[in-house]
């Protein structure tokens, strides 16, 4: 999905014409699942790539049925891995047996269904970059945990909730309790929500799925808050789309094409240096 061609060409030439941001800092690039072009995603090997490149990542968080919490996207494990039941049915050990990368290439089968732990004892030890992990909850009464956890390993500064909590104002508030320094986003879907996003008192950053205007972007700043943009508007190859969320001064970005992305931002951060030909 793209903006309206036209609309995007304006957007870009305005922007350029007006000298419009080139102070903003770099948005975050977020990996949707990891580097699903290139490693199966929602493992470990996808993730160490991922902060490797300096690249933050999506992880999907769901509970088995002995209660550990496990990064898989879907409610079955029939898509990403050789074996077939919900997640919800099946023991941590029973996951684990399961080989949850062949399906996507031979020199994979070994990855395993990673423990939530697991991801974030991985981004524990990596040397501290600016990157920003987005945390997809796909079930409710995890949030406890997940918070937990991520204190455990000196990470949750790191982490954003999105998933159920960007649209339940419960789950926001759970996270909030289990800890107020959490970073929780709530959904504004259109413009007209942008109001809602920013008064909510259970978040500290607004979840987009429209590309925004630089005005829209400073109403969030203004409210103490960051913006996060994912959707069918940026998850593709949309580079009109990026350079618009760039110059509106955006703080995070979903894609599937995060090295591409990462590639459009350092291009404009070239050509917005002095004495750099325009």
């Amino acid at each position: 999905m793209t903006l309206n061609c036209s609309l995007g060409r304006v957007c870009l030439i305005l922007a350029a014409a007006l000298g419009i941001g080139a102070d903003k800092p770099s948005p975050f690039v977020v990996a949707h699942r990891g580097l699903l072009k290139h490693a199966p995603e929602n493992t470990l090997s996808n993730f160490r790539a991922c902060l490797e490149l300096r690249v933050g990542f999506e992880v999907d968080v769901r509970r088995t049925k002995d209660g550990q919490l496990v990064c898989v996207h879907d409610d079955t494990v029939d898509r990403t891995t050789n074996g077939r039941g919900a997640v919800r049915s099946l023991t941590l050990a029973e996951l684990q047996k399961l080989d949850a990368g062949s399906w996507f290439g031979q020199s994979f089968q070994s990855e395993r269904i990673p423990t939530f732990d697991e991801v974030l004892a991985t981004l524990g030890k990596q040397i501290r970059s600016p990157v920003l992990i987005a945390i997809d909850l796909k079930e409710q009464e995890i949030e406890a945990d997940v918070v937990r956890l991520a204190k455990s390993r000196g990470v949750l500064d790191r982490l954003l909730f999105i998933g159920t909590a960007i649209d339940d104002v419960k789950v926001r508030r759970k996270l909030r309790a289990a800890d107020p320094s959490a970073h929780v986003a709530c959904l504004a879907g259109v413009v007209g929500d942008l109001s809602a996003a920013t008064d909510d008192k259970t978040s500290d950053w607004a979840y987009l799925r429209f590309v925004p205007a630089p005005e829209d972007i400073a109403r969030i700043h203004k409210a103490g808050k960051r913006a996060f943009l994912a959707g069918s508007t940026v998850s593709g190859f949309e580079r009109d789309n990026w350079k618009c969320a760039m110059l509106s001064g955006i703080d995070g970005l979903l894609t599937d094409y995060p090295l591409e992305l990462a590639q459009e931002i350092r291009s404009a951060a070239e050509s917005t240096k002095p004495g750099t030909a325009k």
